[in-house]
């Protein structure tokens, strides 16, 4: 993940990855930044409260990270890597209900989902919507994974696209949260899933 700005070496904030001591500063302070994320939203993200938070110096925080759009760039990075890997179920229709699940289970708990909120609602700042780009790319191209699989036996067309089926599990779910305000829950999450593999195997999602 990037941002605006770098640090003494020239790189950006939130690509280093640190060991030791400095690697559990950075992951105190990624907590303590979505906590405060989760509760006062984007724009009451304040690098000293995450600071005090985190029980670090603040000149550690705004060295490394200098600006809030880094330390969110750098807190989805680490929530991208620390995400579930894909389902591998033999499945496609299994595989993608997984997918959904889990997206209503990160969008429904209260601390994940309230932080996945104030990030998107954020958007309007360049830094912040690249940085949650970046999030969701990793985590399409992970369960891309199921679709080439099955494609391979012979489950979907070939030629479909990995990405835009699993895009299309998990929009229908954001909608809800976001726009329309209809329950997430389970049945929810399968209906996505199912209405994704059907749009699949009819072919349209094929290059």
């Amino acid at each position: 993940m990037t941002s605006e700005g770098s640090d003494a070496d020239g790189l950006e904030p939130g690509t280093v990855r640190p060991g030791g001591r400095t690697a559990r500063v950075r992951e105190a302070v990624l907590r303590a930044a979505g906590d405060a994320l989760a509760e006062h939203g984007f724009d009451g993200l304040d690098l000293a409260d995450v600071a005090r938070r985190a029980e670090v110096g603040k000149t550690t925080v705004y060295r490394r990270w200098s600006h809030p759009a880094g330390l969110v760039a750098d807190l989805l990075s680490d929530m991208a890597e620390q995400s579930a890997p894909r389902a591998d179920t033999g499945s496609i229709a299994e595989d993608l209900r997984a997918n959904a699940r889990l997206v209503v289970s990160t969008l429904t708990d209260a601390r994940q989902g309230a932080l996945f909120a104030a990030v998107i609602a954020a958007t309007c700042d360049r830094r912040t919507a690249e940085a949650l780009h970046r999030f969701y790319a990793v985590r399409i191209g992970e369960w891309s994974g199921c679709v080439e699989a099955a494609v391979e036996r012979g489950e979907l067309p070939v030629g479909t696209d990995p990405g835009e089926v699993v895009a299309a599990v998990s929009a229908p779910l954001y909608y809800r949260l976001l726009a329309s305000g209809a329950p997430l829950d389970e049945a929810a999450a399968d209906r996505a899933a199912a209405a994704a593999v059907a749009a699949a195997r009819a072919g349209v999602f094929v290059r």
